[in-house]
C-alpha cells in the first residue's frame, strides 16, 4: 500500500478485521461504543474482536477498574487502569489457546456533549498491543478535545480517531510522519484536536515521544504542548488548570543568566500582588513559539528538544505553541487557567506591542488586539534593557518609544497596573542578549560562557548546540 493513499475509517477496520493475527478487547466509557462500532459496521469482526465492553455506570466503573484518587473518570489514570487491566485479561484467558497473535486491548474515556451543554468536551485513547506474537506490550495513548457541537457528530469523529490509532500502531510504527499524519485522516482540527500524545514499548524502540508532540504542534493538530521539569510530556490544558501562570516567552537559544533573573524578579513580583494563600498555585512557565518556524518550514526537532533539555536543566516546564503574538497566548492561557496570568517581557516587546502597524490587519485595531492581551487577570512585567540609542543607559517603561497618539492609552495601561516596570532587576544581565550569545557560539567566540549558567555552557559545548 502506498502511504499517499488515505484510507477511510471503514477501509482501515476490514483491514485489520482481515488480519487474523490481530485479536482483542474494546473498553470505551462514554460517547458510545464507537470505536468498536467501526470495526463491526466494516464486516468480519469476529476476526478482531474478543470483548467489547462499555461500564457507564459510575459504581460498575469503579467495581471493574478500582476508583481514582482525584474521584474522575475522564483522566489518563483511568485510561491506564483500562489498558492494564483489559489487556491481562486478554493474556490470561487467551495466549494459550491462540498462538501467532498479537493481542491489544482498546480503551477510551471521553466527556462528550451533554444535554445540558456544559462542561469540557474532551477524551483520553489508548492501545496496549504486540507488535509481534509473543512480544512485550507496545503502548499508545493521545488526548483529544472535540469541538463538534453536537453529540453524534462527536461520537462520530471519536469513531474514527479511534480507527486511526489502533491502525496506525499495528501499521505504521515504523513510519514516524506517517504514524502522526495518519491519525487525523478523515477530520480537521475544526472537529477535532490532539494535544498530547505518548508512546513506548518495542514498536516504538526508535520513536520518541517528544518529537511526536512537537509535531502535534507542526501539524497544527493542537495549539500547545507542555514538557515537565524532567522533559516529559504532559496533558497541557490539564496542568494549567486553575494556576495563577507567570509566563516568559523567548527562543531561549540558549537560556541565559537573563532569563533566569526575568523568571526570578517577575515571581517576586507576582507574589507580592497574589493573597498568601494563592502562592502554591503559582506556575512558571517559559514558553516557546513554533509560529515562525512553521510557516517557514524549518521546525528542527533537535533544536527544540535541546532548548527542552536545557530548561528542564535549570527546574523549569516548557509550553510549546503555534500562537504568533502574545494576544492569542493570552487568550489560550485564560481560558483553562481561570486565574491571573503575569507575562514577563522585556521592554522593546512593549514597544512591538503598542506599534500601531502591528494592527493594520487586525479588523478589531488596536484596541481590539490589547483587549486580547489585556483582560481582567492579565497583566505585563517589564524587564529593563540596555537602551541601543544611549550607550549606557537602561529602557524602561519610562522612556519607551510610542505613536504620540497612544498616549492616554498607555497612561490607562500604566496607572491601572496593567504593564509595570521589574525593579528589582541584576545590572549585570541587563546587557545580555540571547542573539548576542547565540552569534558567539556559532563563530566560536569566547566569552559568552560567562552569559549562560554552568550546566546550560557545559551542555552546549558537549553536545555541539546551536552550531547552525
Amino acid at each position: 500500500m502506498s502511504f499517499c493513499q488515505i484510507l477511510t475509517a471503514k477501509q482501515k477496520a476490514l483491514e485489520i478485521n482481515l488480519d487474523h493475527h490481530i485479536y482483542g478487547t474494546f473498553a470505551e466509557i462514554g460517547a458510545g461504543q464507537e470505536v468498536a462500532r467501526n470495526f463491526f459496521q466494516a464486516g468480519g469482526a469476529a476476526g478482531t474482536i474478543a470483548k467489547t465492553i462499555s461500564a457507564y455506570d459510575m459504581v460498575v466503573s469503579d467495581d471493574i477498574y478500582g476508583k481514582e484518587k482525584s474521584g474522575r473518570y475522564v483522566c489518563d489514570a483511568r485510561l491506564e487502569k483500562m489498558l492494564s487491566r483489559e489487556y491481562e485479561q486478554n493474556i490470561t484467558r487467551l495466549s494459550k489457546v491462540r498462538d501467532n497473535t498479537q493481542f491489544f486491548a482498546f480503551a477510551d474515556t471521553v466527556a462528550a456533549k451533554s444535554y445540558s451543554g456544559k462542561g469540557d468536551c474532551h477524551g483520553w485513547l489508548g492501545v496496549r498491543f504486540q507488535d509481534k506474537p509473543g512480544a512485550e506490550y507496545s503502548e499508545a495513548i493521545i488526548h483529544v478535545r472535540m469541538r463538534d457541537q453536537e453529540n453524534v457528530q462527536q461520537q462520530e469523529a471519536l469513531g474514527i480517531i479511534g480507527v486511526n490509532l489502533i491502525y496506525a500502531c499495528f501499521r505504521l510504527t515504523e513510519n514516524r510522519q506517517a504514524f502522526i499524519s495518519s491519525l487525523m485522516d478523515g477530520l480537521t482540527t475544526r472537529r477535532i484536536r490532539i494535544d498530547m500524545i505518548r508512546v513506548k514499548g518495542p514498536a516504538f524502540k526508535h520513536v520518541d515521544s517528544r518529537i511526536l508532540s512537537l509535531e502535534l504542534v507542526k501539524r497544527k493538530f493542537c495549539k500547545a504542548i507542555m514538557f515537565d521539569e524532567n522533559g516529559d510530556i504532559l496533558q497541557a490544558t490539564d496542568y494549567i488548570y486553575k494556576k495563577n501562570l507567570l509566563v516568559l516567552r523567548g527562543s531561549f537559544r540558549p537560556l541565559t543568566h537573563v532569563n533566569l533573573d526575568m523568571l526570578k524578579t517577575g515571581l517576586e513580583k507576582f507574589k507580592e500582588q497574589l493573597p498568601k494563600e494563592e502562592h502554591n498555585s503559582i506556575m512558571v512557565l517559559p514558553e516557546i513559539s513554533m509560529s515562525k518556524l512553521i510557516e517557514r518550514g524549518e521546525v528542527d526537532h533537535d533544536d527544540f528538544l535541546a532548548r527542552i533539555e536545557l530548561l528542564s536543566a535549570m527546574g523549569q516546564k516548557v509550553l510549546i505553541t503555534s500562537f504568533d503574538d502574545y494576544a492569542p497566548l493570552n487568550e489560550y492561557l485564560t481560558k483553562y487557567s481561570k486565574k491571573n496570568i503575569a507575562f514577563v517581557t522585556g521592554v522593546y516587546n512593549v514597544q512591538e506591542i503598542l506599534d500601531l502597524k502591528k494592527y493594520e490587519s487586525n479588523p478589531a485595531g488596536i484596541l481590539g488586539g490589547l483587549g486580547q492581551l489585556f483582560g481582567h487577570s492579565s497583566k505585563l512585567y517589564v524587564y529593563p534593557v540596555q537602551d541601543d540609542e544611549r550607550e549606557g543607559e537602561l529602557k524602561t517603561l519610562d522612556t519607551i518609544n510610542y505613536d504620540d497618539s497612544l498616549s492616554f492609552l498607555f497612561l490607562y495601561l500604566y496607572e491601572n497596573g496593567l504593564i509595570e516596570n521589574i525593579d528589582n532587576y541584576n545590572p549585570e544581565y541587563s546587557q545580555i542578549w540571547s542573539r548576542t550569545v547565540l552569534s558567539m557560539i556559532q563563530k566560536g567566540e569566547k566569552g559568552w560562557e560567562k552569559m549562560v549558567p554552568e550546566i546550560v555552557a557545559k551542555t552546549v559545548k558537549s553536545k555541539k548546540l546551536f552550531l547552525k
